[in-house]
């Protein structure tokens, strides 16, 4: 099996022929990392560094490709030849799939050659951008709900085939914890469901056949949709004399609604299904759900037990992309020394920060993230100094954080890949959803709120700091002097 290198930006192959020709191919290090929270959010969740890993390690130039690559008259035969026998060699740091992460950091950190590190620029931001948003979504719906079910029902409206198979996998990491993409259910492992469409019910003479047919084939897994004719008439009333005859057969069953007022319905609906002895039959709600629209029917304490989200879960609904990037940090001198490298931007927001570096996350004795700090990768934090922290933008703001408002601070970046190749076994799904929630409970609340979060701190130590500046003044100097 393999992935096809293709699977690029053009102008990544028109620049690695030239660092080919002229033979400038030294070893670097570029960062992947995000500007701004999506949503006027607080916070994003990390998804998509497996999918990221595994497609490195079969990234190749098949025969078909070279051809295609020959037939554009772009590029130099022994270039070609280069290509045929192209593998990825170099190594990458990450921090693990799950975590919840913040603006500015690095999240992936990829040390190679230069031809190397360029060629995986798209797929990574690709990957690691889709699969981060709706990771982020998924966990905004799943917060909203106060931890209830979330079933992604997306497949039909996302972005083509693997736009809603990448969604499936990065809305269950999120919280998610179902899906009725039967594919991703396969493949990832993840719980599938699904209840019936109003064409099940239209099909039939009547609604009252439709629901005793569909209980009849699936006693165990009862779900009615009860608003394709009449919600509070009918389609309840139909429901409750088959929600009766499961109960007599030892059988629970749910209700389904799809339209309307949902706070107004469930009410309604709950208070119908306990009048009739059926106080175990479940509430599930979909109807274009936003994490929004979610936590205003909690907070209502509307009884409803499922939530399905299509449309707005898996196209990202109103953020239709994460602002991911992925930029050169450092490069390697003769001596194998790194020259630390950034981009001077007019916009001082978008000037990146040089050089190899780690992200160091502090926490309280309760185990609370109280900020997160960026420094060179060889500085180590000593638990129990003081430390300062500078704003990455401002010149002037920085502030100590004093020895008794943290515990102790650990890196969130680690070797994933080394050689080309992965260091440890893919995890689990579930393992990665258990992990983006533990990471999650480590954030205050004040972050995590859906409108007008609290923002968290992300600073720049003070060599950072100072690498920054004297490159910001050695650029600009230059310039001058052109």
């Amino acid at each position: 099996m393999s992935v096809s290198a293709l699977s690029s930006d053009f102008y990544e192959l028109t620049m690695m022929q030239g660092y080919y020709r002229s033979k400038n191919n030294p070893t670097v290090v570029f960062d992947m990392f995000y500007r701004s929270n999506p949503y006027n959010g607080g916070y994003v969740v990390f998804a998509g560094l497996h999918d990221v890993l595994r497609r490195i390690e079969l990234f190749t130039f098949s025969e078909g490709d070279i051809a295609y690559l020959r037939s554009l008259n772009r590029f130099d035969e022994d270039f070609l030849e280069y290509l045929a026998d192209f593998h990825f060699t170099g190594r990458i740091d990450s921090v693990c799939e799950g975590t919840v992460v913040f603006p500015g950091e690095p999240l992936l950190r990829v040390e190679a050659t230069m031809i190397e590190a360029q060629l995986i620029e798209g797929m990574i931001l690709n990957t690691l951008n889709y699969q981060s948003l709706i990771a982020t979504k998924a966990s905004r719906a799943y917060r909203a709900s106060k931890g209830g079910e979330i079933m992604e029902f997306g497949l039909r409206r996302a972005q083509g085939p693997d736009g809603a198979f990448s969604a499936s996998r990065a809305a269950f990491i999120g919280g998610a914890s179902a899906t009725s993409n039967t594919l991703a259910g396969k493949v990832f492992d993840i719980p599938v469901a699904g209840t019936m469409a109003h064409s099940w019910v239209m099909l039939f003479e009547t609604e009252l056949e439709s629901f005793r047919v569909f209980a009849d084939i699936f006693p165990d897994n009862t779900i009615l949709l009860i608003d394709t004719y009449d919600t509070l008439g009918s389609g309840i009333r139909n429901a409750i004399i088959v929600g009766k005859e499961l109960k007599e057969r030892g059988k629970s069953m749910g209700v389904r609604i799809d339209s309307g007022d949902l706070s107004y319905l469930s009410r309604k609906i709950r208070t119908l299904l306990d009048d009739a002895g059926l106080e175990d039959c479940k509430i599930y709600v979909s109807n274009d759900l936003t994490e929004e629209i979610i936590e205003t029917l909690v907070r209502d304490e509307a009884p409803i037990d499922s939530w399905g989200i299509g449309t707005h879960l898996v196209t990202g609904g109103t953020q239709s992309s994460l602002n991911g990037v992925y930029k050169l940090a450092a490069r390697q001198l003769d001596d194998h020394t790194y020259l630390p490298v950034m981009k001077i931007s007019n916009t001082f927001e978008k000037a990146t920060n040089p050089g190899k570096k780690q992200v160091w996350r502090f926490y309280d004795e309760e185990g609370i993230a109280v900020a997160d700090l960026i420094t060179l990768d060889d500085e180590h934090i000593e638990n129990g100094n003081d430390i300062l922290f500078y704003h990455p933008f401002s010149q002037a703001d920085f502030f100590t954080m004093k020895k008794h408002r943290y515990a102790y601070a650990k890196k969130l970046l680690s070797c994933v890949m080394e050689g080309g190749k992965r260091l440890s076994k893919p995890k689990h799904i579930s393992e990665i959803q258990q992990f983006a929630k533990e990471s999650l409970a480590t954030i205050h609340d004040s972050h995590k709120r859906i409108i007008n979060p609290h923002i968290y701190k992300v600073s720049l130590s003070e060599q950072v700091k100072s690498l920054k500046t004297q490159l910001v003044i050695e650029g600009r100097q230059k310039m001058s002097d052109q």
